[in-house]
Protein backbone atom coordinates (compact mmCIF):
# COMPACT_ATOMS: atom_id res chain seq x y z
CA UNK A 1 0.00 0.00 0.00
CA UNK A 2 1.09 3.64 -0.87
CA UNK A 3 0.45 6.10 1.25
CA UNK A 4 0.14 9.71 -0.50
CA UNK A 5 -0.93 11.26 2.90
CA UNK A 6 -2.44 10.81 6.53
CA UNK A 7 -5.89 10.11 4.43
CA UNK A 8 -5.05 9.12 0.90
CA UNK A 9 -3.81 5.76 0.49
CA UNK A 10 -3.43 3.51 -3.07
CA UNK A 11 -3.61 -0.04 -2.69
CA UNK A 12 -0.65 -2.37 -4.50
CA UNK A 13 -3.56 -3.94 -7.00
CA UNK A 14 -3.61 -0.16 -8.54
CA UNK A 15 0.21 0.16 -9.09
CA UNK A 16 0.96 -2.31 -12.17
CA UNK A 17 4.98 -2.42 -11.89
CA UNK A 18 7.09 -4.37 -14.63
CA UNK A 19 10.65 -5.60 -14.92
CA UNK A 20 12.47 -4.66 -17.81
CA UNK A 21 16.02 -4.56 -19.23
CA UNK A 22 17.50 -1.28 -18.05
CA UNK A 23 19.68 1.31 -20.79
CA UNK A 24 23.13 1.97 -20.75
CA UNK A 25 26.19 0.85 -19.48
CA UNK A 26 26.23 -2.12 -17.27
CA UNK A 27 29.41 -4.16 -18.30
CA UNK A 28 28.13 -7.89 -19.15
CA UNK A 29 25.54 -8.42 -16.27
CA UNK A 30 23.28 -5.69 -17.94
CA UNK A 31 21.92 -7.92 -20.85
CA UNK A 32 21.12 -10.78 -18.56
CA UNK A 33 18.77 -9.08 -15.86
CA UNK A 34 15.51 -7.25 -16.08
CA UNK A 35 16.44 -4.25 -13.31
CA UNK A 36 14.68 -1.36 -14.30
CA UNK A 37 11.00 -0.68 -13.30
CA UNK A 38 8.60 0.36 -15.45
CA UNK A 39 5.61 1.66 -13.07
CA UNK A 40 1.88 2.26 -14.28
CA UNK A 41 -1.23 3.76 -12.39
CA UNK A 42 -4.41 4.27 -14.00
CA UNK A 43 -6.01 7.79 -12.25
CA UNK A 44 -9.55 7.30 -13.26
CA UNK A 45 -9.60 3.68 -12.41
CA UNK A 46 -8.18 4.41 -8.84
CA UNK A 47 -9.53 5.04 -5.68
CA UNK A 48 -7.90 8.44 -6.03
CA UNK A 49 -10.37 11.36 -4.87
CA UNK A 50 -12.06 12.97 -7.12
CA UNK A 51 -10.00 16.29 -6.72
CA UNK A 52 -6.90 14.23 -6.54
CA UNK A 53 -7.81 13.09 -10.10
CA UNK A 54 -9.20 16.37 -11.59
CA UNK A 55 -5.79 17.87 -10.52
CA UNK A 56 -3.44 14.61 -11.62
CA UNK A 57 -5.14 15.13 -15.16
CA UNK A 58 -4.92 18.72 -15.33
CA UNK A 59 -1.17 18.30 -14.94
CA UNK A 60 1.48 18.96 -17.56
CA UNK A 61 3.25 16.41 -16.91
CA UNK A 62 5.36 14.03 -20.09
CA UNK A 63 4.57 10.96 -17.53
CA UNK A 64 0.58 11.69 -18.05
CA UNK A 65 -0.33 10.42 -21.20
CA UNK A 66 -3.56 11.39 -22.96
CA UNK A 67 -5.55 8.13 -21.63
CA UNK A 68 -4.84 9.51 -17.84
CA UNK A 69 -1.97 6.68 -17.31
CA UNK A 70 1.11 7.82 -15.18
CA UNK A 71 4.25 6.26 -16.50
CA UNK A 72 7.18 6.42 -14.24
CA UNK A 73 10.57 3.98 -15.40
CA UNK A 74 13.56 4.01 -12.57
CA UNK A 75 16.68 2.77 -13.83
CA UNK A 76 18.66 4.13 -11.17
CA UNK A 77 20.39 1.77 -9.27
CA UNK A 78 21.62 -2.07 -10.13
CA UNK A 79 19.08 -3.27 -7.44
CA UNK A 80 15.52 -4.22 -8.83
CA UNK A 81 14.03 -3.39 -5.14
CA UNK A 82 15.59 -0.29 -5.42
CA UNK A 83 14.28 0.53 -8.85
CA UNK A 84 10.69 0.00 -7.62
CA UNK A 85 11.31 1.94 -4.61
CA UNK A 86 12.65 4.85 -6.50
CA UNK A 87 9.55 4.78 -9.05
CA UNK A 88 6.93 4.49 -5.61
CA UNK A 89 8.81 7.41 -4.46
CA UNK A 90 8.48 9.66 -7.82
CA UNK A 91 4.53 8.56 -8.35
CA UNK A 92 3.98 9.21 -4.17
CA UNK A 93 5.79 12.86 -5.29
CA UNK A 94 3.57 13.39 -8.38
CA UNK A 95 0.46 13.16 -6.49
CA UNK A 96 1.21 15.15 -3.79
CA UNK A 97 2.70 17.99 -6.44
CA UNK A 98 -0.96 17.35 -8.24
CA UNK A 99 -3.04 18.31 -4.93
CA UNK A 100 -0.93 21.13 -3.89
CA UNK A 101 -3.44 24.41 -5.12
CA UNK A 102 -1.42 27.44 -6.05
CA UNK A 103 -3.06 30.97 -5.12
CA UNK A 104 -4.24 32.47 -8.79
CA UNK A 105 -2.29 35.15 -10.46
CA UNK A 106 -2.92 38.17 -9.66
CA UNK A 107 -2.55 41.04 -12.37
CA UNK A 108 0.33 44.13 -11.55
CA UNK A 109 0.64 47.36 -13.21
CA UNK A 110 4.25 48.38 -13.87
CA UNK A 111 4.60 51.59 -11.65
CA UNK A 112 5.38 54.91 -12.83
CA UNK A 113 9.32 54.68 -12.06
CA UNK A 114 9.09 51.46 -13.90
CA UNK A 115 7.22 53.13 -17.33
CA UNK A 116 9.73 56.34 -17.45
CA UNK A 117 12.58 53.80 -16.85
CA UNK A 118 11.46 51.69 -19.80
CA UNK A 119 10.95 54.55 -21.86
CA UNK A 120 13.85 56.56 -21.17
CA UNK A 121 16.05 53.16 -22.04
CA UNK A 122 14.20 53.45 -25.65
CA UNK A 123 15.24 56.84 -26.04
CA UNK A 124 18.92 55.87 -25.66
CA UNK A 125 18.52 52.90 -27.85
CA UNK A 126 17.64 55.13 -30.26
CA UNK A 127 19.93 57.61 -30.32
CA UNK A 128 22.42 55.03 -30.41
CA UNK A 129 20.94 52.91 -33.49
CA UNK A 130 20.17 56.69 -35.32
CA UNK A 131 24.36 57.29 -34.96
CA UNK A 132 25.05 53.81 -36.86
CA UNK A 133 23.92 55.30 -40.13
CA UNK A 134 26.04 56.98 -42.70
CA UNK A 135 26.87 60.73 -41.59
CA UNK A 136 25.40 62.91 -43.96
CA UNK A 137 27.24 64.80 -46.70
CA UNK A 138 27.49 68.46 -46.19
Amino acid sequence: MLVISSHVTIPDDEIESTAVRAQGAGGQHVNKVSSAIHLRFDIRASSLPPAYKERLLALRDHRVSREGVIIIKAQDSRSQERNRELALDRLRELIRQGTISRPPRRQTKPTQGAKARRLEEKAKRGRLKALRGRPDKE
